[in-house]
């Protein structure tokens, strides 16, 4: 990459977007556009082909995606499979018919095989059933991984795949009702201590083992692929290391300040039972993580309460 390519980030906003925009700024990459959905519904075929053919982009950065929790994609999985297939359909077809010159496709590791070996390597992909509560959203984003592949093979494009862990930080989804775990955690926390609240319930039963990154070490390392890696196969990109959902909860307890009681809620789905990234091979190219869990948990907890009345609730 050349610092005055332009730079299109789609999903610019969002929690993943927005640590990527930091991230190229702070290294240089000043030409870096984006729109919102407002101004560009990336799930309309001729809308992004009418902004691909106008603003030519050298680089894009397919950061766009429908996420959300169990409950989320438990409830709507025609909407995770259909939105994202249309998302990734519509950015990755234009990039190629409008000779960009590096496409980087984030997947994540929750499209991997429920059983798959731990830590998963990246050859683990499509080797197992998925996991039920998110199996919309994975079959859509491992659709898009292969068609990166596939160009890439046929036609020689420069499109590459990373797959991050579980992400955390700021400008991530606080809603309840479609927010991931540690913003989940973040948010019951600090309402309870406000509200003075004796206890809160979590789902499940705290025993899942999952493996956290800071957004803007995810941000580092998808610039690093960008100007280092041109490779077929995705790469993981996470920290190595996990914790249960029980011991995450008391992280996070002790960061928000809530002395009540935890009550986990075992009637309720724990999802994959483990899921720790193999990242020898991104260590290998030259790139580790900053971040440990607590003081990222710290940070993403002062941007909250900095930006409450901002964040999405």
């Amino acid at each position: 990459m050349d610092k005055s390519d332009k730079i299109y980030v789609a999903g610019h906003r969002g929690l993943v977007g927005s640590a990527i925009v930091r991230n190229l700024k702070e290294k240089g990459y000043t030409n870096i556009i984006g729109k919102t959905h407002k101004e560009l519904d990336l799930t309309n075929q001729q809308s992004v082909r009418e902004f691909f053919e106008n603003e030519r982009p050298d680089i894009v950065i397919l950061a766009a995606a429908k996420v959300g929790g169990i409950n989320a994609n438990n409830t709507t999985p025609a909407e995770f499979a259909y939105e994202n297939m249309q998302i990734q359909c519509n950015v990755i077809k234009c990039a190629h018919d409008y000779k960009v010159k590096k496409l980087l496709f984030l997947g994540s590791t929750c499209i991997y095989p429920r059983l798959a070996p731990q830590p998963i390597p990246e050859d683990a992909l499509l080797t197992g059933p998925l996991e039920e509560t998110n199996e919309a959203y994975a079959i859509a984003k491992i659709s898009g991984l292969e068609m990166c592949k596939f160009f890439k093979r046929q036609y020689g494009d420069n499109f590459i795949s990373c797959m991050p862990t579980n992400l955390y930080g700021p400008h991530d989804n606080y809603d309840l009702s479609g927010s991931h775990v540690m913003p989940a955690m973040i948010r019951k926390f600090h309402d309870a201590k406000q509200n003075n609240s004796r206890n809160v319930e979590l789902w499940g039963t705290g025993a899942p083992l999952r493996e956290f990154l800071y957004v803007d070490d995810m941000a580092d390392a998808c610039v690093f692929l960008l100007e280092n890696y041109d490779g077929e196969q995705h790469v993981n990109i996470g920290t190595g290391k996990e914790v249960t959902i029980k011991e995450l909860a008391e992280a996070v307890r002790r960061v928000v300040g809530f002395e009540g009681d935890i009550i986990w809620n075992k009637d309720m789905p724990d999802g994959m039972p483990r899921k720790l990234t193999d990242v020898t091979k991104i260590h290998k190219l030259g790139w580790t993580h900053k971040v440990e869990l607590e003081e990222g948990i710290k940070l993403a907890y002062d941007w909250f309460k900095e930006n409450i009345k901002d964040a999405r609730l």
